[in-house]
């Protein structure tokens, strides 16, 4: 395995000990095999204060994204406040628009992390144009699509194969042309987790 695959992997494991879920269902998450937390102490869980339960759920959710930076998620989450309706669902729907969000639901690469490289690297055209940013908020209806180059990366033509987890109904694509778009902004309950998220925690942590 290349280095950067490698620190990568061991990145996402860390999330996933840290947080204590197996947070993408991935099949070879280390929790698959071990039910406590990392380090000697792992073994002896103090029972959560508030603060402590609803700090959880915000790292579980910003994990889940790729480790979005706190400055990052707090703008997200100011914007959903902002919006008209559930605040909870109005942070969903903003997470689930971001072009490395949605390169991920459309199975165009194995883990958020790989789109995140995947769009970095200059690989990914939104409507035909070259898009370098992960944070891009994708529009309904705007295409995305692979460039010539990269449908012929092994991660990605397995990713499309992938049996662990189905391209959600709010995303169409075609993968015989590496292309698709975002056909709805989705509710909470459309969204595949593969784990609870626990949004209202998530937004009590914000307005404390």
């Amino acid at each position: 395995m290349p280095k950067s695959d490698h620190k990568r992997t061991s990145s996402k494991h860390k999330i996933d000990r840290r947080l204590g879920v197996n947070l993408w269902g991935r099949p070879k998450s280390p929790l698959n095999d071990r039910e406590y937390a990392p380090g000697q102490h792992g073994q002896r869980r103090k029972k959560p204060t508030d603060y402590g339960v609803q700090l959880m759920a915000k790292q579980k959710l910003k994990g889940y994204y790729g480790n979005i930076g706190e400055k990052q998620f707090k703008k997200y989450y100011t914007a959903a406040v902002r919006q008209k309706g559930d605040t909870g669902a109005n942070l969903i729907g903003i997470l689930e628009c971001r072009l490395d969000a949605i390169l991920y639901r459309m199975k165009l690469a194995p883990t958020v992390f790989a789109c995140r490289q995947l769009i970095n690297h200059g690989h990914v055209l939104v409507n035909g144009n070259r898009c370098n940013i992960p944070s891009r908020m994708i529009n309904v209806g705007e295409v995305i699509s692979l460039k010539e180059k990269a449908k012929g990366i092994p991660a990605v033509i397995e990713a499309t194969t992938l049996p662990e987890r189905d391209v959600p109904e709010y995303v169409e694509v075609d993968h015989s042309k590496f292309s698709g778009s975002l056909v709805r902004i989705p509710m909470p309950d459309d969204v595949p987790y593969p784990v609870q998220m626990e949004t209202n925690l998530v937004i009590e942590f914000y307005s404390r």
